[in-house]
């Protein structure tokens, strides 16, 4: 067992010293190596300057557009409130005209459609929901036909005997 030891501790000495229990040297040799072994590759660098730069400038763009914006409010305020007695009607009027115009073009848009599909249904081409159409027709159909059977029916029936209770009618 001993010779298994020794000849254990001989391999270990010959194979080097084992990762992570570095032989002593001088500390700022072992400071530099971990520096190195942690610093960042060249693409990292790029893409953090990319990133600090473009950051930068969309910080500078923010500040000059909420300098520009308070600057703006400060000197057009004023003259907003003094015109809004004008301001206030035409933006109702325009606002009404919009919807007007939308609502126009919306209805137009609704009858082209209506009216495509139509045309399509009637000259048989089958435009998607003719068959539901088709279905509430003959169900529509059939009841008018249930109903007129039945009121023919009950119609005879309260004739007859409407003949009873007035003979002379």
């Amino acid at each position: 067992m001993a010779d298994r030891q020794q000849q254990h501790g001989e391999a270990r000495a010959a194979a080097g010293p084992r990762q992570g229990h570095a032989p002593p040297a001088d500390s700022s040799t072992t400071l530099l190596r971990r520096v190195q072994t942690h610093a960042p590759n060249s693409t990292q660098v790029v893409g953090f300057l990319t990133l600090a730069i473009s950051g930068a400038v969309l910080l500078l763009l923010t500040g000059l557009t909420l300098t520009g914006a308070v600057v703006a409010l400060i000197f057009l305020g004023p003259i907003a409130l003094l015109t809004s007695p004008i301001w206030v009607p035409v933006a109702i009027a325009l606002f009404v005209l919009a919807a007007a115009v939308l609502s126009t073009c919306a209805f137009a848009v609704a009858a082209v459609a209506g009216g495509t599909w139509m045309y399509r249904y009637f000259t048989g081409r089958h435009p998607v929901g003719a068959d539901r159409v088709d279905y509430a027709r003959s169900r529509i159909a059939d009841t008018a036909s249930h109903v007129k059977d039945y009121a023919r029916e009950y119609g005879g029936y309260l004739h007859s005997r409407a003949k009873d209770a007035a003979p002379g009618a």
